[in-house]
């Protein structure tokens, strides 16, 4: 069973329109097909994907905020040869023929630090990591997963949805991210377990009474700002974190968060090799049960007692004159001078030094350039200080909740953002 929002879809009702829609599209004689879905009801969406899924065919699941034409454009990049948009009347693509054996999800990564590109997992894979993820991770038990992320993404559909599923669970999807509604929800169920965005748990945990905690929440996709992490783990009475990749699913999963880097235990399905140390770290490289080594481009290190501890993005880090920047280290020191609201740090070519610290912020009220760089002064060394400080009325963020430093990068160097005041830092 599955409730979402107000409404309650038992078993019986999944089993029933799967059948009818399986035979609606012809799934059993086309199980080699490879379809697109971008429906706007989650319910039509789940339906659907179980259909494919039991039929043994390939699915690619597209945000239901989609337009027609990007959605069609990623159904061909990732090799679709029928796109459903919310009709069951499919599109037949002109797609160049991808040659598989088993039926595969399909992703589109993220793009955080390049193009998007089409990942697919069979669903032998997605089964393993399932049972593994409910092997490993017993806490939530008796907890009722709130799934408040795109149904249409591996966070909310595999470790939301399918994992409380495995579990003999009901998931609870909320189609909406508006936050009172959202409270609400929490408020009356039963020992929730909120699976959601950083940014999504940053408002909620702002918006509860002193003495009202969330009974858990789940953390995923991107470090969380110190400031944030506070508020956030003093408004949890659990608080857990996972971490993964495109490629791999999830990886590790931290039962108990103390530390905004630390991800957690490496889930037994998987290997994991990284430095040894925080002076050691160096890029987490990921195996699977079938020996495929995935390069996930992220740096850190597995701690003595075996917990995965990230760093930064290696493609994030900034080289200033030979030395190494992390942007988190900036956002916090910034984030923590009253009024400010959120912050990124990205990467600026130098001609002098190679590469220097940008940075955007946002703030409750104007903050004069100036006093943001005097601020990081007496929290950074000189060479982590933010070259230019620019104030916008929000950083952008993706759909999930990440930000893409190469985004904002790009969008700076077009001019999209607002062009500093005379005393901005240079």
């Amino acid at each position: 069973m599955i409730k979402i929002d107000d409404r309650l879809y038992d078993n019986a009702y999944f089993e029933k329109t799967s059948a009818r829609l399986t035979e609606q599209t012809g799934l059993l004689s086309r199980d080699g097909g490879r379809y697109a879905v971008c429906f706007a009801e989650t319910v039509d969406w789940l339906s659907l994907f179980f259909a494919i899924r039991t039929a043994g065919a390939s699915v690619l699941p597209i945000h239901p905020g989609t337009p027609y034409a990007a959605a069609r454009k990623l159904a061909i990049g990732a090799g679709c040869d029928r796109l459903f948009y919310n009709s069951l009347t499919a599109d037949v693509l002109d797609a160049p023929s991808v040659s598989f054996e088993k039926g595969q999800l399909l992703q589109m990564s993220s793009g955080t630090t390049g193009a998007p590109k089409c990942v697919a997992r069979n669903w032998d894979e997605i089964d393993a990591e399932i049972e593994s993820y409910v092997r490993a991770f017993a806490e939530p038990e008796d907890m009722t997963p709130v799934v408040a992320c795109p149904a249409t993404h591996s966070y909310g559909l595999i470790c939301g949805i399918l994992v409380a599923l495995k579990r003999g669970q009901v998931p609870v999807v909320v189609n909406t991210a508006n936050p009172k509604y959202l409270l609400k929800i929490l408020r009356e169920t039963e020992r929730p377990l909120l699976y959601s965005s950083p940014a999504i748990l940053h408002t909620l945990a702002r918006l509860l009474p002193q003495d009202e905690q969330i009974h858990a929440t789940m953390t995923s996709g991107t470090l969380l700002p110190d400031a944030w992490f506070s508020l956030i783990r003093a408004k949890s009475q659990h608080m857990f974190q996972q971490y993964g990749c495109s490629e791999a699913g999830c990886i590790a999963i931290n039962p108990d968060v103390t530390a905004t880097g630390d991800m957690g235990f490496v889930l037994p399905h998987l290997t994991a090799e990284t430095g040894g140390s925080a002076d050691d770290a160096g890029e987490i490289v990921v195996k699977n049960a079938a020996g495929s080594v995935i390069h996930t481009r992220d740096l850190g290190y597995l701690s003595d007692n075996g917990m995965l501890v990230f760093i930064s993005r290696m493609d994030d880090m900034i080289n200033v004159s030979g030395l190494n920047v992390y942007p988190k280290d900036v956002e916090d020191a910034v984030m923590i001078m009253p009024d400010v609201t959120d912050a990124v740090a990205f990467r600026k070519a130098d001609r002098f030094a190679g590469e220097r610290v940008a940075l955007l912020f946002s703030a409750s009220q104007s903050l004069a350039p100036q006093s943001v760089r005097e601020w990081c002064s007496r929290h950074l060394a000189s060479h982590q200080l933010p070259m230019e400080i620019l104030q916008v009325d929000a950083i952008p963020r993706q759909a999930n909740g990440k930000i893409s430093r190469r985004d904002v990068a790009e969008r700076h160097a077009a001019g999209e953002f607002a062009t500093p005041s005379a005393g901005a830092a240079s």
